[in-house]
This record gives C-alpha cells, structure tokens and sequence, in this order.
C-alpha cells in the first residue's frame, strides 16, 4: 500500500511518500480502507521531535486520525461490519496510509447524510470543542473569547459558543483569518498579532467572561487578564509554542477558574458522536481550509507550521 513514513524526527521534508505491508486485520480488529487522514497540530509536534501523548520513535507512519470503509474484519469480529463508513483514531500512528488496521472497538459509524470527509475533519477537533464547552457551562449573554478561533477547534468553538447565546470574541492571527469569524460566529474579530488587541476587546466588550486558550504564552496570559472577577479560563492548545501557564495564586487573586476537562474513554466517544449528530443536524460545520494528496503530506504539515492554514487540514488518501 501507499503510506508516508517518519524515519526521523525533524521538519517536514522528513515525511516521505512510500510503500508498505498491507496490514492484516488480527483478533478483535477490523481493516480500514483510508479515504481521507485527519492532521493535527500535535502531529507536527510529534514529528519534531516532541513526544507528547504519542509514543514511539521513527521509523513510523505517522496519523492519528482516519475516515473510510471497513474492507475486513479479524476473528471474533462481525462481519455485518464490513462496508460501513466510519471514522477511527489508530492509537497514534498508522493514519497516512491506504489501509490501518485498528481495534473493532474503536471506530465511530459515519451517520447516513453525512460527508466523510466532513466526519474525518470533527474527529478530534469536533469533541474537543464539544467537551470544553460542556467543561465552562456556557451561559447566555456571556462574553467568550476564543483564540486560536480560524483553527480546527476554535472554529468550532466559536461556533457553539454562539449557538449558546454567548457574546462572543474571536481571536486570530493576521486580517486573513480575522475576516473568517464573523460568518462563524463571531460578534468581535481581533488580530492578536496588532499590538493593541487586548484594548480592541475591552473597549468593546468592557471585559470577558470565559477564554478558551488555544495559543498560550503570552496571548493566553493577555487574554487572561481580559477576565472579570468569577471569569473561568481553559486551555486546549499552544499554538504559540507554550502553555499559558497561568500560576493558580494569580487566578485566585483575580477570582478566576482555572478548569480542565475530566478526559476519560468513555466520555471522548460521547463527545464524539455529539459532534457528529451537531453536524448531521446542521448546526456544526467544520471548516475543512486545505486539502493535500496523501503524498504530499510534507508540504501539509510545511503549511500547518507556517501559520498559513485555516480550519482543518486532511490528506485526501483516495
């Protein structure tokens, strides 16, 4: 089969289109035929050198994240299973391929109606987003903030943010991305990359409820100390390079809450196949920005570290 292999870590001219094995569905597993791979900031991460909450070290087909049709199945497995279209992670690598072989228990039936694509593009992003929402505890007329808000997840907070009746703000890098949010969502766009965005926000909106931080450093730290006295902050990204790291002393002085999802197996697939009932509904649409082959995956994840992407980044494998 066609794959992209990691056979060191490093930039992203080290991702080299190949072949490898087909993989054999075992006990318990069902086959993937890979229509289209999800690509995460992480991933870029991960490529670089930085382990994160992957393991394992190159050589690797690297690919969290898929969408297709079941081609096969292993013992113990029902065959009825076989030509559904689903969307699955494969436990941390294996998703730049044609094919990916992963526990039965892990895949996610695509709904009738639904584009795959459109499925691959809320696999992470869509319970991520769905899950610091439910985290917050959104409430009308709340002034929210979003950061990081033309990317994969916070162009869907934005979105279910305003859903809930929030006012809200959102924040990203450069007037290209700026001028996508209102259509999201969006009551306030700001350019965090002008020296003077934190005094945009406050002299509209006075103040802010509830960040989602998905830059960090120094943004996240700004947008912090936007937050009136029983405000609450949540961080899901460092897009910026670190994590916001906001000392909890400095949180209680100011009345804030830190908070942090309680992240289990069971409630990621819940939240999972909100996203996808949202989206199948009509009320959540990923913004799927760039589209590569599976061969050009370098250039996917060249794209990603250059800040030039917008939404979600998918290699299209078929």
């Amino acid at each position: 089969m066609r794959a992209v292999w990691l056979r060191e870590f490093g930039g992203p001219e080290l991702l080299a289109a190949g072949r490898a094995p087909d993989p054999v569905p075992g006990p318990g597993q069902v086959l993937i035929d890979v229509a289209h791979a999800n690509i995460t900031f992480v991933e870029t991460q991960f490529r670089a050198g930085w382990s994160g909450q992957f393991g394992g070290n190159p050589p690797l087909i690297p690919g969290n994240g898929v969408g297709g049709v079941i081609a096969a199945v292993g013992a113990d497995v029902d065959p009825a299973l076989i030509g559904r279209r689903v969307v699955s992670g494969t436990g941390g690598s294996g998703g730049y391929a044609e094919k990916v072989a992963v526990d039965a228990t892990m895949p996610f039936e695509v709904p009738e109606g639904l584009p795959l694509d459109v499925a691959v593009a809320l696999l992470a992003d869509g319970r991520t987003a769905t899950m610091l929402v439910d985290t917050v505890g959104l409430r009308p007329g709340e002034r929210v903030l979003v950061e990081a808000a033309a990317g994969g997840v916070g162009s869907l907070l934005v979105q279910l943010a305003a859903a809930a009746g929030a006012r809200v703000v959102g924040v990203a890098g450069g007037p290209g991305k700026v001028s996508l949010l209102p259509e999201l969502g969006a009551e306030v766009a700001v350019d965090y990359l002008r020296p003077n965005w934190t005094e945009q926000i406050r002299a509209a909106t006075g103040g802010v409820d509830v960040v989602f931080d998905g830059v960090g450093g120094e943004v996240g730290r700004a947008a912090f100390r936007l937050l009136e006295p029983d405000g609450r902050m949540i961080s899901f990204g460092l897009a910026g390079g670190e994590w916001a790291a906001v000392p909890a002393e400095d949180a209680a002085a100011r009345g804030v809450t830190l908070l942090r999802p309680d992240v289990t197996p069971a409630r990621l697939r819940a939240y999972t196949e909100k996203a996808l009932a949202e989206a199948l509904a009509g009320r959540l649409h990923p913004v799927i920005g760039q589209r590569f082959p599976l061969e050009r995956a370098s250039d996917a994840h060249a794209a990603i570290g250059s800040r030039a992407t917008v939404g979600k980044t998918l290699l299209d494998v078929r």
